[in-house]
């Protein structure tokens, strides 16, 4: 069994869905071991550097690497990264320990033969990520209450916040004029996205 301390759902959901990535393109695992050097040593205050870096290798690929395969990890491991860490490049040692775990899990993912499907949501930046967060530990429910804090009412909208992250604005001419900012309310869940988040809540109390 693969221990998953110190990641949160949605951190090891992208670890995974890194190492399939990269499993699929058939990209070298010492590859990634060197950005993850590169990470740890020259972006560890700043985790834009890890792309600049990857673009790098990738624009001078066929001069640096041993081959032309070289240049196709250096392109993989640039497409994965940009698409899957970008939320994390102001948090370099979150970064650090997501391509720690990729490293393992591409391992894991050559010896057993099968890579399944990824199951990773793109998020690209910090408050994406956030809501992903909750969104990964929480299995709403069509008619499900949920407590919310009013953090808005402007005109006939009211914008709740939900479980501290998800900010939602109704339209509400009735409860907007009796809503105030700062309230503690009950919402109920009136529809979902695809992705199983909140779309739309009603104040119900």
């Amino acid at each position: 069994m693969l221990i998953t301390e110190d990641l949160t759902e949605l951190q090891w959901q992208i670890a995974h869905a890194i190492a399939q990535s990269l499993v699929k393109a058939d990209t070298d695992v010492n590859e990634l071991g060197k950005a993850i050097a590169y990470l740890r040593n020259y972006a560890n205050q700043d985790g834009t550097k890890l792309f600049d870096y990857l673009k790098t290798l990738v624009r001078n690929g066929r001069q640096i690497g041993h081959s032309k395969r070289t240049s196709d990890y250096y392109q993989a491991i640039d497409n994965a990264c940009n698409q899957y860490l970008k939320a994390y490049q102001d948090n370099p040692p979150v970064m650090l320990h997501i391509l720690g775990w990729s490293y393992r899990l591409m391992r894991y993912y050559k010896n057993t033969g099968s890579v399944g499907e990824i199951s990773a949501p793109v998020v690209e930046s910090a408050r994406q990520a956030e809501i992903a967060e909750v969104v990964s530990t929480h299995d709403f429910q069509v008619g499900q209450v949920l407590d919310a804090t009013v953090t808005g009412v402007k005109g006939n909208k009211v914008t709740y916040t939900i479980l501290e992250t998800i900010k939602l604005t109704e339209k509400d001419p009735k409860k907007a004029k009796l809503l105030s900012e700062g309230q503690t309310v009950k919402v109920e869940v009136v529809s979902l996205k695809e992705d199983g988040s909140l779309k739309k809540v009603k104040c119900v109390g």
